[in-house]
C-alpha cells in the first residue's frame, strides 16, 4: 500500500488489487461511521481509494495499519439489490462460446454469481461489478457500438455492468433490465454504490 497526498485535505491510497481495495474501503467506511476517521468522502476505484477531508495522510496510513475499528462494521455485508434481467443480448451467443456453454449456461452463471460494486465511473450511475470467476472474464468487443441502449446488461474483462443511459460502448451485451440506475429526482440518485451486493435474476 502506498499513500500520497492529494491536495490540501485528501489522501490517495494505491493498492495492489481489488481485494485490497475492498478491505481498505470497508475498514475506512467503518472508521468514518464510528467517528475514528473524519473524512468527508471515500471514493474507491480499480486500484486506488481517495479519502477526502483529512488533514494528514498519515492518519489514514496509521488507521489501516492498526485495523482499529469495529470488526462487526468492517465485515458487515453491503446492501443487497436484486436486478431482474431479460437475457437476450446481441452478444449472448458470443459469450456462450467464450464460456464453452450455451445461452442457458450463460444465464445460469450470471444469475448464480454474487456481484459487488467495486467502484463507479464511465457515466453517472455506471457501477463496475466484480465477482465473476477468472474463467468467465471476456474481452471487450473488437469494434465498439455507437449506441448501447439504457438498461443493457454487459460484460468486459472481469466486470459486469449495466448501462444507465444510452451511450457508445464496447462491452459484450448479454441482456437488459428495466431498473433505473440513475435518476436525479431520487435521493441518492444512483441505485448502485460501492460496496453494494448485486444479484441478477432472470425475467422472461
Amino acid at each position: 500500500m502506498r499513500v500520497r497526498r492529494a491536495g490540501p485535505s485528501a489522501a490517495l491510497l494505491e493498492l495492489d488489487d481489488d481485494a485490497a481495495v475492498f478491505a481498505a474501503y470497508d475498514l475506512l467506511s467503518a472508521a468514518r461511521a464510528d467517528g475514528s476517521l473524519t473524512a468527508t468522502e471515500i471514493v474507491p476505484a480499480a486500484r486506488t481509494i481517495l479519502v477526502d477531508g483529512v488533514e494528514n495522510p498519515e492518519e489514514v496510513t496509521m488507521l489501516l495499519r492498526s485495523g482499529k475499528t469495529s470488526a462487526r462494521q468492517a465485515t458487515a455485508p453491503g446492501t443487497v439489490i436484486t436486478i431482474p434481467a431479460t437475457y437476450d443480448g446481441a452478444d449472448l451467443d458470443d459469450v456462450a462460446r467464450l464460456w464453452h456453454t450455451d445461452r442457458s449456461g450463460v444465464v445460469a452463471i450470471h444469475t448464480g454469481t454474487t456481484f459487488r460494486v467495486a467502484f463507479c465511473g464511465f457515466a453517472p450511475g455506471f457501477a463496475y461489478l466484480t465477482g465473476l470467476d477468472q474463467a468467465h472474464h471476456v474481452p471487450r468487443r473488437a469494434t465498439p457500438r455507437t449506441r448501447v441502449p439504457a438498461g443493457t446488461v454487459a460484460l468486459a474483462g472481469p466486470y459486469s455492468g449495466i448501462y444507465p443511459t444510452a451511450s457508445p460502448g464496447g462491452w459484450q451485451c448479454i441482456g437488459r433490465t428495466a431498473e433505473k440506475l440513475f435518476d436525479l429526482s431520487l435521493d441518492p440518485p444512483t441505485l448502485l454504490t460501492p460496496g453494494t451486493i448485486v444479484r441478477f435474476c432472470e425475467e422472461r
